[in-house]
């Protein structure tokens, strides 16, 4: 991406400018000027992927304003990198930091697979469709190569069990092979989020996503393959990137797009403090605007947790987007509501060695 801006004064290929403390930490640190010169070239920090082997793999949820009560997470951390990323404060319970840990210093779950066809297997197991990437992005840059969401989905696919799937990775294309056959059972649905279609916003706010255009593409191939998705405009960013919603929706709807919705932007717990840092450096000229507004949206703080409030803001700026989100949705046949996914299908695989019913 050539035309992006050039930012200095960050690591190289990372959105967060530091590593808070955990705030579960006892002690704090703090960085102090000794006088000594120093190279302001902030060092380039390597991914690294350490394995955990958790006892189970579906985690429950019982939020009333979010659409499911089961998830799944291949990985912890995530290396987009989004700067915005409502996931960061969650790697504080790895004992690592929001901040450049969570881009950095990752979690992959190998056992996923084998952990997620056990639990599928238990009699007492009753199908719902289970989201992916609704905390850390499934189909993040390691995934290439560790494969836990493909093996995943292989399972899923066994079990004819329905999946609902949100990422910001063209390298969704890649499982094609597996979703449009689930896709045509009624079993999958993908939701692609597009921020910005502008390039050097992109790759400030959220640096190792895929361009824009690439997403827009994989779009295409999905809902060529017969996949429906909805193109998710997430998070508006006021005063950055609201000025686009009708650009994004109808670059969506024109690459197939069949559904779409909207999250204004909240900043929970250590990602307030990571977003204005940045905020201050990539965007000097709007930051006070930018964080004037969000208050606005959040009743006079930076982020109000409650329940019905907290994914759509609340003033007379929430309102005219919602209006204008309505409008244009509208108008580009993406209001529609989807069908639920199927449950019916569900049935758990023969075993090698088990005898076949005679009925099947």
């Amino acid at each position: 991406m050539d035309d992006a801006v050039p930012l200095p004064f960050r690591t190289p290929g990372r959105a967060a400018l530091t590593n808070p403390d955990n705030r579960f930490d006892r002690l704090a640190t703090q960085a102090i000027d000794d006088g000594w010169p120093s190279d302001d070239a902030p060092p380039v920090l390597r991914t690294t992927v350490a394995d955990e082997r958790p006892r189970r793999v579906i985690t429950r949820n019982t939020s009333p304003d979010i659409g499911f009560d089961r998830s799944i997470n291949p990985y912890r951390g995530c290396e987009h990198g989004c700067i915005y990323c409502f996931a960061r404060p969650s790697h504080a319970y790895l004992g690592l930091s929001p901040g450049l840990d969570f881009e950095t210093r990752l979690i992959a779950r190998p056992d996923a697979p084998d952990l997620l066809r056990r639990e599928l297997s238990a009699a007492s197991y009753v199908p719902k469709t289970i989201a992916i990437g609704t905390n850390t992005d499934p189909y993040q840059p390691i995934e290439r190569d560790r494969r836990i969401m493909r093996q995943i989905l292989h399972v899923l696919s066994d079990f004819n069990h329905p999946v609902g799937i949100v990422t910001k990775g063209a390298l969704i294309a890649r499982d094609i092979d597996i979703l449009a056959p689930m896709a045509a059972k009624g079993l999958v649905r993908v939701g692609i989020s597009i921020t910005t279609l502008d390039p050097a916003t992109s790759r400030a706010m959220e640096p190792r996503v895929p361009h824009p255009a690439a997403r827009l593409r994989a779009i295409r191939q999905l809902t060529d393959a017969g996949i429906d998705v909805r193109v998710m405009v997430s998070p508006i960013v006021p005063a950055l990137t609201d000025h686009e919603l009708e650009k994004i929706l109808t670059a969506a709807a024109d690459a197939g797009a069949v559904a779409a919705s909207s999250i204004v932007l909240r900043l929970p717990r250590e990602v307030a403090g990571l977003f204005r840092e940045w905020l201050s450096q990539a965007y000097p000229d709007r930051a006070a605007r930018v964080m004037a507004r969000v208050r606005e949206l959040h009743g006079g703080k930076e982020y109000d947790p409650e329940f019905g409030k907290r994914m759509t803001g609340q003033g007379e700026w929430a309102r005219l987007m919602k209006q204008r989100f309505d409008l244009a949705a509208k108008r580009l046949g993406l209001d529609r509501k989807l069908s639920p996914l199927r449950t019916d299908l569900f049935k758990v695989p023969p075993k090698p060695g088990d005898q076949m019913s005679l009925f099947d």
